[in-house]
């Protein structure tokens, strides 16, 4: 079995890296929001433009210096944490409802989560406008 895992490491190393990838330029930790100084400077103005979209994104995973970098490895910030207080929002034509809910998931601004309503304990899943409310549908 460990021969295996050597092998997959060191198939993994031999993939090429092309022209219009992505670089880390340095490591990158999971949870860091990534800045220009993470990439290394693209030179085709495609490139470029993916590298835009990368900026102010947050590492899902740990991002190892001179390695691709690639939209799987990056996740909107996460906004609301686990278990955080937040303002529940339902809003219908003129009525609007508002509750407090506990956040049972993370995530980040237009994810989808699963909220607790702190006093009736029911589970509803809602829409993350900012860091303190999310919007019941």
């Amino acid at each position: 079995m460990r021969n295996i895992a050597i092998i997959l490491v060191a198939l993994a190393s031999l993939t090429p890296v092309y022209a219009e990838d992505l670089i880390a330029s340095r490591g990158i930790k999971a949870g860091t929001v990534i800045t220009g100084s993470d990439i290394v400077p693209p030179k085709s103005s495609e490139a470029l433009r993916r590298a835009a979209n990368l900026l102010g994104k947050e590492a899902s995973r740990n991002i190892y210096g001179g390695r691709r970098i690639s939209e799987a490895d990056v996740r909107t910030p996460r906004i609301i944490s686990r278990n955080a207080i937040v303002m529940m929002r339902y809003k219908k034509g003129p009525m609007r409802i508002e509750a407090e809910g506990r956040a049972l998931d993370e995530g980040g601004a237009g994810d989808r989560i699963r909220i607790m309503n702190l006093q009736s304990k029911r589970i509803v899943t809602a829409k993350i406008l900012d860091s303190g409310t999310v919007e019941v549908r």
